[in-house]
């Protein structure tokens, strides 16, 4: 500056016309790597260091400086230039230089201010930083925290895997499978009287009208007798989520043996009180009774079992009804109670099973999951364990289930309607429909019904088709027995393929058999031999059921539900297997008239289809817990670690989320040579 003012002093002194006019301005040009500015005179590039910061304020404080001693020179001169000849020239050339030098004054002020908005810009960032650093922090010890709930968990369930069998606990679960032998028992139970029955409302009809009754009217009433029961176990199953719900597990058990009592009694005098119509008011209300069975006993036996044994426990329902049917078998044969006087006899044995449990039950605890989920009563809950586990330690127990309940917290007390809108729950509900229609539209109910009728058709005699049918219920119980072990060691997806495959293959034999006996009709010698052989092909088909369908369906409906929606979805489950129950039971007959020889060929359609969604859809639950288990439907993917869970993979997503939010390394932007001109006049003066 010095040196402009003494060049404009030397050429006003030799004369020049014009006075050069040196801008202090003109002297400024280097641009620093680190300092730049972005659109609207906004920095966008600038110091991230202390340092850059204390070294910008120094140098803007020295140029503020210089300015000011330059300020005051130049006034100085100005006023010894107006003293000059030539006053006029030197007072216009003055007047420009301090006008740039107001410019000059008011770009530092400029960048004084926004000097101040790039270090409050630095502290919001260096703010959000701390904040983000601080999440990812917390977030890392999440992920130490899951891991060691994993740990945990495993190390739990390893704990739950060695629980065994104890003295009350096989107690509790005779107590509780009475109500699936009731259910047995008044299955079959229609079946080997169905003659004298049928005899016995023709008598009636007569003695009340005077005229007899047709054949076809006799069958339809019958008919109505046996599927009736179905209609009532439609209405008890329905119920049964709400009855668990508002009385427990033990407590509905109790209140229907209550329906157990009348329905049997209804039917034992159906005789004395010569009124048909009471044995088909009696086999509604024993429906009822066996509605409800099959509703609170699967989930009974399902939350008292231990983790290892809750697959072989669950089939114990299957053995008592297998167990049931082939009692009412046996007791059903002519040299017992297959007569005109025993079959109300035979009918009013179902009083045996509801009173048997009415006096065992009472001894048994309640569902320690209903006590400690559903009432919230924890201490109940650790005495029911303590007495079902014979053992003080059971904290193993109540950390399984209160995990099940942040599982389902959600989803607790959840109704029909939220059950049936829940897109999480919507899976294993449609999972366990078909599950239960796989049991009841196998064809395994028109053996059970009608099995007498079914080997009398294929050539046996009336005596022979009553004791094949006692094999029937005798291979059930057996094959129901050797399923026991294989529960939990092949597991239920692999046992129900194997079921419903072998009863698809021989519901082929079955019709294949009825096929030749009647294109070999006229030789007595190939009848017996295809006799034979239906025979055989029905065995192996009930086999087959015994395997898998027999059981896993009432087992695994109430696997996939944690305690929230389990009534609700076994409601629903049971209804449509008493529906489907229904419809074969009115049904058969007429369809057995209209196919013929084909009668199972739907039955094997139905079979085939059940196979594959098995094969597609149905998961694998052996050695699952229930939080396991719901973990498997809120997963995309379907693998079972908690790991893989959706909770998981959103806590991996918020944590690349987080990291995509950083600041990345700001690009070069374009320099702004007219705002950035006092930054660079400050770095060249220092």
């Amino acid at each position: 500056m010095r040196q402009s003012c003494h060049r404009l002093l030397e050429h006003q002194q030799t004369g020049g016309d014009e006075p050069p006019l040196y801008s202090p301005i003109d002297q400024i040009s280097v641009v620093p790597d680190h300092v730049a500015r972005q659109g609207g005179g906004k920095l966008t590039r600038y110091a991230t260091t202390e340092e850059d910061e204390a070294t910008l304020r120094e140098l803007l404080l020295s140029l503020q400086r210089q300015v000011n001693v330059m300020s005051m020179n130049l006034s100085a001169k100005l006023d010894e230039l107006q003293r000059g000849d030539r006053q006029l020239e030197t007072t216009v050339a003055l007047c420009e230089i301090r006008t740039q030098l107001q410019e000059l004054t008011k770009s530092v002020e400029s960048c004084q201010s926004e000097v101040s908005e790039v270090k409050r810009d630095m502290v919001a960032i260096k703010q959000e930083l701390d904040t983000v650093q601080q999440v990812k922090e917390e977030i890392e010890e999440l992920r130490e925290y899951v891991d060691r709930l994993e740990e945990h968990t495993q190390r739990r369930k390893l704990r739950l895997l060695e629980q065994g069998l104890t003295f009350f606990l096989s107690y509790a679960i005779l107590a509780a499978v009475l109500g699936m032998l009731q259910f047995g028992y008044n299955t079959g139970v229609i079946n080997a009287p169905s003659k004298n029955i049928a005899n016995f409302m023709k008598d009636v009809y007569k003695k009340r009208y005077g005229i007899d009754l047709h054949d076809g009217t006799v069958n339809s009433l019958f008919s109505i007798a046996v599927s009736i029961f179905a209609i009532g176990g439609m209405l008890g199953g329905f119920s049964g989520g709400m009855i668990a719900n508002r009385f427990g597990r033990k407590g509905g058990l109790l209140l229907n043996n209550i329906l157990g009592i009348s329905g049997a009694s209804l039917m034992g005098f159906t005789k004395i009180s010569h009124c048909y119509e009471l044995l088909i008011f009696g086999r509604f209300i024993i429906g009822v009774n066996c509605g409800l069975n099959t509703s609170l006993v699967p989930m009974y036996i399902s939350e008292i079992a231990p983790l290892n044994l809750r697959g072989g426990l669950g089939t114990v329902n299957q053995l008592a009804v297998t167990v049931g049917l082939l009692i009412s078998q046996v007791l059903g044969i002519e040299q017992i109670l297959g007569t005109d006087e025993g079959w109300p006899i035979l009918l009013g044995l179902a009083i045996c099973p509801a009173i048997l449990q009415l006096l065992l039950l009472p001894a048994c605890p309640e569902s320690p999951r209903y006590l400690l989920i559903t009432r919230q009563w924890e201490e109940e809950a650790r005495r029911a364990l303590r007495r079902l586990r014979a053992s003080n330690q059971v904290e193993e127990d109540i950390e399984e289930m209160r995990a099940e309940e942040r599982a389902q917290q959600a989803e607790a007390s959840i109704s029909m309607r939220e059950l049936l809108c829940s897109p999480t729950l919507r899976a294993p509900l449609l999972i366990g429909v078909v599950m239960q229609l796989s049991q009841q539209l196998s064809g395994i109910n028109a053996v059970f019904y009608y099995s007498t009728s079914l080997f009398t058709s294929s050539g046996l005699t009336e005596e022979s088709a009553k004791f094949a049918t006692m094999g029937i219920g005798a291979v059930m119980v057996g094959m129901t027995l050797v399923s026991l072990p294989l529960m939990d060691r092949t597991g239920r997806r692999t046992l129900h393929l194997y079921g419903l495959g072998g009863m698809f293959i021989f519901s082929i034999f079955i019709t294949i058999s009825f096929l030749i006996k009647e294109f070999f009709g006229y030789v007595q010698e190939m009848i017996d031999w295809m006799s034979y052989l239906s025979v055989v092909s029905t065995l192996s088909f009930v086999v087959f059921f015994a395997v898998g369908p027999g059981s896993i369906p009432w087992l695994i409906t109430a696997e996939l539900f944690s305690q929230g929606p389990r009534p609700s979805a076994m409601a629903i489950a049971v209804l449509v297997n008493w529906m489907a129950n229904f419809v074969v039971g009115i049904g058969f007959p007429s369809m057995k008239a209209l196919l013929e020889n084909y009668t199972f060929l739907p039955f094997s359609a139905f079979l085939a289809i059940f196979w594959i969604f098995t094969y597609k859809k149905v998961p694998e639950t052996k050695n699952k817990t229930f939080e396991e288990i719901l973990a498997l439907f809120r997963n995309t993917n379907g693998r079972d670690s908690f790991r893989d869970s959706r909770l998981y993979g959103s806590m991996m997503n918020c944590v690349n989320a987080l990291e995509q939010q950083l600041p990345p390394p700001p690009p070069p932007a374009p320099v702004d040579e007219k705002h950035d001109s006092c930054i660079r006049a400050a770095l060249q003066l220092k």
